[in-house]
């Protein structure tokens, strides 16, 4: 069976009695992991003020993995458009093209990725709306050589160092919004189903049916995030998933912690509205040994039709995340 190409999604997972340093140091060693098995791509997401997160700035991130590999996509999964001045990105993305030319990914969001006083005093307002991403999204084209989009009055700002290529932009989203998105601006699109599954195949239909062909791709391209955790033994797995399910229920009640060690999940002591929090999750990770996770993701993909599959693993050890990275592409490889 041909199968779609994998990607990682990585957000630099801080542990119990982890550094932000030793977190970081194992993202970059999570991409050469990626590398060396075959995947296509590796990105970072940008989230701040949160103890369990390292991945505050995906271009600084990238710009050291890049340095670390040779031929994996680098990108961001991804850039809050919101939170940035688009010539900032602008400028950021194309230093990293010049850096790796051909290998980078500039993927937009416009969520803050953040509570509201942090996303204020990244923005220096306390404006928090999105109502003008659609402009600054236009313009971030632009200043990244988008030749279908007017020069501003006054003339277009170009952004530097000059690359001799330009980063694949691609538009994100958890709703039909980013799927509308991009299709009317004929990008590529990632869809979040591994927190919002409800909306996958509502959002990739909305995708297909309004794309609108463009400079960067003739036809829709979409691909999906789906968290997936691989271990030898279905026993293993499911024990190694039980420290992302702290965060996760954490996260959803206001207390934000690092992940624990596999030894604190299985010490806790669950409250009844933990298990009903935890119950409640939209997510739907794919947990256990190869042979099931590929033949849950066989029926994902099949189910939704993307074209590629990008992958986020949380567990505790830096280790587990890289071997079951390499479980699933050796299962994928057939």
């Amino acid at each position: 069976m041909a199968r779609v190409p994998l990607s990682v999604l990585d957000l630099s997972p801080v542990g119990t009695g982890q550094t932000s340093g030793a977190a970081l140091h194992a993202s970059a060693r999570l991409a050469q992991a990626a590398e060396a098995e075959g995947y296509q791509r590796y990105w970072v997401a940008e989230h701040h003020a949160m103890p369990m997160v390292a991945s505050t700035s995906p271009a600084v991130l990238l710009a050291h993995v890049g340095a670390l590999t040779s031929t994996i996509r680098l990108g961001s999964g991804g850039v809050m458009l919101p939170n940035h001045a688009p010539l900032v990105v602008a400028e950021q993305f194309a230093m990293l093209e010049a850096l790796h030319p051909g290998r980078v990914d500039l993927g937009i969001g416009r969520a803050p990725g953040s509570d509201p006083a942090t996303a204020a005093a990244l923005r220096r307002t306390l404006d928090l709306s999105a109502e003008d991403f659609p402009g600054e999204l236009d313009t971030l084209l632009r200043m990244l050589g988008d030749p279908t989009l007017p020069a501003p009055r006054g003339g277009a700002i170009a952004p530097t160092p000059a690359p001799g290529s330009s980063p694949a932009v691609w538009l994100l989203g958890s709703s039909d919004y980013g799927a509308r998105a991009a299709a009317g601006t004929g990008l590529p699109y990632a869809f979040a189903h591994h927190f919002a599954p409800a909306g996958t195949e509502l959002a990739l239909e909305t995708y297909r049916a309004l794309f609108q062909p463009s400079s960067a791709l003739a036809r829709p391209y979409s691909m999906i995030v789906a968290a997936v955790l691989v271990a030898p033994t279905e026993d293993e797995a499911q024990r190694l998933a039980l420290p992302q399910q702290l965060v996760q229920v954490a996260l959803r009640t206001g207390r934000p912690r690092p992940v624990p060690t596999v030894e604190e999940a299985l010490a806790h002591e669950w409250t009844p509205m933990e298990r009903a929090v935890l119950e409640h999750s939209p997510s739907t990770p794919v947990v256990g040994e190869p042979g099931k996770v590929v033949a849950e993701l066989d029926e994902l993909v099949e189910r939704t039709g993307v074209d590629e599959l990008m992958v986020v693993t949380s567990t505790y050890a830096p280790e587990h995340r890289e071997r079951s990275l390499r479980l699933l592409a050796e299962a994928w490889r057939g």
